[in-house]
């Protein structure tokens, strides 16, 4: 029972992103958090164009409001607006705008397009990034076309967890155009880094040699303080014995 109420609200969670998503086109939208506070649902809607998403007077948000109490039955939902640092790093927001610019220009020059996406990316940091446009593009038999610069993870729990993937469509005349954009941020760790530390062992040596010669010139002295001290008692036997 606990299993099916987590799956039911981890869905719901799903298609109200899904929602926000299809009703925040072409303003960067990058993704969306639900909350659950006592005085209702907060929702965070992540973004690189905050002023497109509030509008005049909040009117957007107002209006987002309205529909997500009418179509999830939410009691008083509260969307708070979060501003992305650095938008050439979130696939979601790189995705749309590859989609958007084919949408404006069509796909006559694709390959400008894509690459000056790549460039920005590379730029802001990233240590790779690799796109992939399906569809008619730019003849009348649809094809795959792969552009990709750097370097990126393909498998392995770095690719799964870490590596960025986004999916987008342009709708043209000719059809749907998908496109997929994986990005391998600047702050992953690999596994394979290995950092190998020096030891200065002629230092170690030295310092264990020096220790050894010490006690060597230690345990010797001890000995010729022994020797002294036993022929100095026998002449004093010997004097004793004169005397008497």
């Amino acid at each position: 029972m606990i299993e099916r109420k987590f799956v039911a609200e981890k869905r719901r969670e799903f298609l109200i992103e899904e929602y926000i998503k299809q009703s925040l086109k072409n303003v960067g939208f990058s993704h969306a958090k639900l909350q659950r506070t006592p005085i209702g649902e907060k929702i965070v809607i992540f973004t690189s164009r905050p002023g497109l998403i509030v509008g005049k007077g909040g009117q957007n948000i107002k209006i987002l409001t309205k529909n997500l109490k009418r179509k999830f039955n939410l009691e008083n939902p509260q969307i708070a607006i979060s501003e992305v640092e650095n938008p050439n790093l979130d696939a979601n927001i790189v995705s749309e705008r590859i989609a958007d610019t084919m949408e404006r220009y069509g796909t006559s020059k694709f390959k400008g397009i894509v690459h000056k996406v790549m460039t920005d990316v590379i730029k802001a940091g990233a240590r790779g990034i690799e796109i992939v446009v399906s569809g008619k593009v730019p003849s009348a038999r649809a094809k795959s076309w792969r552009f990709y610069v750097g370097y990126l993870k393909k498998c392995g729990d770095v690719a799964v967890s870490q590596v960025k993937i986004a999916y987008a469509a342009a709708q043209l005349k000719s059809g749907t155009v998908g496109i997929k954009v994986s990005i391998m941020p600047p702050d992953v760790v690999l596994p394979d880094n290995i950092k190998v530390m020096e030891i200065n062992v002629d230092n170690d040596t030295e310092k264990k040699d020096s220790n050894i010669s010490t006690e060597i010139q230690s345990s010797e002295g001890d000995k010729h303080e022994n020797k002294e001290q036993g022929t100095q008692s026998a002449e004093i036997r010997g004097t004793e014995q004169q005397v008497e």
